[in-house]
């Protein structure tokens, strides 16, 4: 493999400006969350994020995964990482000050360390434990700031623990990112049991936003049969776009680009920024109705 990004890569996606808010709007939260691993959630974040920043939103990305992913792969290296999500959710800093500026305009970061891994030892007997997402985004968009967020993608941990139920707590919204495999309803059903949880006792709003269908490969019968069943069974929750497989979307995080940046032609890029369109007109269906 090159060591190089491909040539037609551009440096930067050209952004629109995002139209004026009301002063301290809050942001729009959604959990990307799915307690399997490798089905696509820190790319989702990642990706979602600076397509929702190409067509004009302003995009924060909560990093709760302790393994980081999501910083690596947006190009914060570990010592720019003074002020992480550990630091916010025990109450050491605020949101705000643990955002860093990306390579991307308008999508920031608030990043993690390993640090994370041993948060529930810490607030776990804590009565506040469950909601210290919840009451740090409601500080973001207040007072004096050089940022309005749109837009708030917690990247969640592969696993059902007190980071995730976080997320859920502060989310309005859950996007589970699904990959075409034979075990992906199976999975599917327990995360559905916990959302049902979370709305039952620490947040009576919480909905499922959708489901997005990850690592699809067209010549595989299994992945096929895999997304008629999803669809069956979740009907319209489920989005239409369907995220390929994609070498260009594997080699990006080893530069720290999005794939948008890294390859903006490529069938990963377009199959985003269809995802970021679908999810914005989902939006405005759910404000109509």
């Amino acid at each position: 493999m090159s060591n190089q990004p491909p040539s037609e890569s551009p440096d930067v996606v050209p952004f629109p400006k995002p139209g004026p808010r009301p002063e301290g709007a809050r942001p729009r939260v959604l959990a990307i969350a799915n307690q399997k691993g490798g089905v696509g959630k820190t790319t989702t974040a990642i990706n979602l994020g600076t397509a929702l920043a190409a067509i004009g939103e302003h995009v924060l990305v909560v990093d709760l995964d302790p393994q980081g992913n999501a910083s690596t792969g947006l190009g914060i290296d570990r010592k720019s990482r003074r002020t992480s999500t550990y630091d916010v959710l025990t109450g050491k800093a605020s949101m705000r000050a643990a955002v860093l500026p990306t390579a991307v305009p308008q999508l920031n970061i608030a990043p993690s360390t390993m640090d994370l891994s041993g948060l529930e030892l810490e607030i776990g007997q804590t009565r506040d434990r469950a909601f210290r997402l919840r009451s740090a985004l409601g500080e973001l968009n207040k007072g004096t700031r050089t940022y309005d967020f749109t837009y708030v993608l917690v990247d969640c941990p592969p696993s059902l623990n007190l980071l995730t139920v976080n997320a859920m707590a502060a989310a309005d919204s859950i996007l589970v990112p699904l990959q075409c495999e034979f075990f992906a309803l199976e999975g599917l059903s327990q995360l559905l049991k916990t959302v049902e949880q979370v709305k039952n006792t620490l947040n009576p709003t919480l909905s499922i936003h959708g489901i997005v269908l990850t690592m699809y490969d067209s010549r595989n019968n299994l992945a096929n049969q895999v997304v008629a069943d999803v669809r069956q069974f979740m009907g319209r929750k489920v989005y239409d776009t369907v995220i390929p497989r994609n070498v260009r979307i594997s080699e990006a995080p080893s530069y720290g680009k999005p794939v948008l940046v890294y390859d903006l032609k490529c069938v990963g890029s377009e199959a985003y920024l269809r995802l970021a369109t679908e999810i914005i007109q989902r939006e405005k269906e759910l404000k109509a109705g």
